[in-house]
């Protein structure tokens, strides 16, 4: 239990910093460019501490979520002082102010991708997209999951097909008897009726090798079987002796090139994650009223803290820093997204009266000013009024009826 809660608490800790990082990035970025910062704070709500650098206040407050920097003339319709005008933000170019508002989102992005690289390099990349690498070519194919290997040693006559076929570690399984793979679930599935001689074919480095594989029937839990249910049917099913690479470990200089490319499926992730978002919504309401929580439902931060608390529990780390790293690209890229009141959105507003005076000037006409925030209140008002609702009833969700690890 003590785990646990120091997994909730950490998971916490760390949406905290990294929101207290996005801050940090406006405040960097407008500082480099010479604007006039007033006030960076960490937290919200009653100040506990705070010092003054140069023109700027720093400080914590009492609610460790998130933080604010307060940049003098943000908008045309912000007041400034006299002494503040001339540094006003709403004087600088467009570009300026574009990496001003977008720096928040931009280190949220950086903090994953160093989050990815650290585990790269240290404990491995997760094989999140299930390619058929294989791990090992084991002592021989045994009627039951991994883990039975250990508990039970393969006798002297056990059949070991990937073996005496010549499979070895990192080799990538790309074809079945002629059928082309692409996930280590295909090579189960395409396995599942295959029995005897069976051609394999394997990328090894550079090469293709085709290998022969005896393919043995094992006994399987059927393909509908619940995790942890005993009742399980069991049926039987071709089966290799391999077992799939799980991991991914790099060096200090091919993590940087794994990062990368764990970056870019994550970011497919959130992409899809986002437009799968609205349909999701009734099944959180659903779960609120005693239905069953889908583990694809939308989560607050307190369900995150909910499972990387469980995962800490667990020892489950690679999991617990891999939903770090998926709630800031997530973070970082709804708030991208051209709605006010996020920074999307302002950035959305810049770049429409950059082009709005750029027609003018081609008909011969003068800039036509700072566009009117006051016009889109009203939309502005909706959308904080919708995102509060979603995020009260994420909250409630994960208080009632929280996702949680198995």
């Amino acid at each position: 239990m003590l785990a646990f809660i120091l997994g909730c608490l950490l998971f916490a800790l760390g949406i905290g910093v990294s929101l207290a990082l996005h801050e940090a990035g406006h405040l960097l970025t407008a500082k480099w460019f010479g604007m006039k910062v007033r006030r960076y704070y960490v937290g919200f709500g009653p100040r506990i501490w705070s010092f003054r650098r140069g023109e700027t206040e720093y400080g914590i407050k009492a609610l460790p979520i998130g933080g604010f920097c307060e940049i003098a003339g943000m908008t045309t319709l912000d007041e400034v002082t006299p002494d503040e005008s001339p540094r006003a933000m709403w004087r600088y170019k467009v570009w300026k102010r574009t990496v001003v508002m977008a720096a928040g989102a931009f280190v949220h992005f950086i903090f994953g991708f160093l989050v990815l690289y650290l585990m790269a390099v240290t404990m491995g990349l997760p094989n999140i997209g299930n390619e058929p690498v294989v791990r090992s070519a084991d002592k021989c194919a045994v009627s039951s999951d991994r883990v039975s290997l250990e508990q039970l040693p393969c006798g002297p006559n056990d059949p070991a097909p990937a073996r005496d076929a010549g499979m070895r570690p990192g080799d990538v399984i790309v074809a079945i008897d002629g059928t082309e793979i692409n996930t280590w679930t295909q090579v189960r599935e395409e396995l599942a009726d295959k029995r005897g001689n069976t051609p394999v074919v394997v990328e090894r480095g550079d090469r293709e090798l085709t290998l022969t594989v005896n393919v043995v029937p094992v006994q399987r839990p059927a393909p509908d079987a619940v995790p942890g249910n005993q009742d399980n049917e069991v049926v039987m099913a071709g089966a290799l002796g391999a077992t799939q690479q799980s991991m991914f470990e790099y060096g200090p200089i091919a993590g940087i090139g794994g990062a990368t490319e764990f970056t870019g499926t994550m970011f497919v992730n959130v992409y899809e994650g986002l437009k799968r978002f609205p349909e999701r919504i009734p099944k959180v309401v659903e779960a609120i009223f005693g239905g069953e929580r889908a583990p694809d439902t939308p989560v607050s931060v307190v369900g995150a803290s909910i499972i990387g608390g469980d995962a800490v529990e667990q020892g489950l780390w690679e999991v617990f820093l891999l939903l770090l790293v998926m709630f800031n690209f997530f973070i970082g890229v709804f708030n991208l997204l051209p709605l006010l009141p996020m920074d999307g959105g302002h950035i959305a507003v810049l770049w429409y009266e950059r082009v709005r005076d750029w027609i003018r000037r081609l008909r011969g006409l003068g800039p036509r000013g700072p566009a009117d925030y006051t016009k889109l209140t009203g939309v502005t008002l909706v959308l904080i009024a919708i995102g509060g609702s979603i995020m009260l009833l994420t909250v409630t969700a994960d208080i009632v009826n929280p996702i949680r690890l198995e």
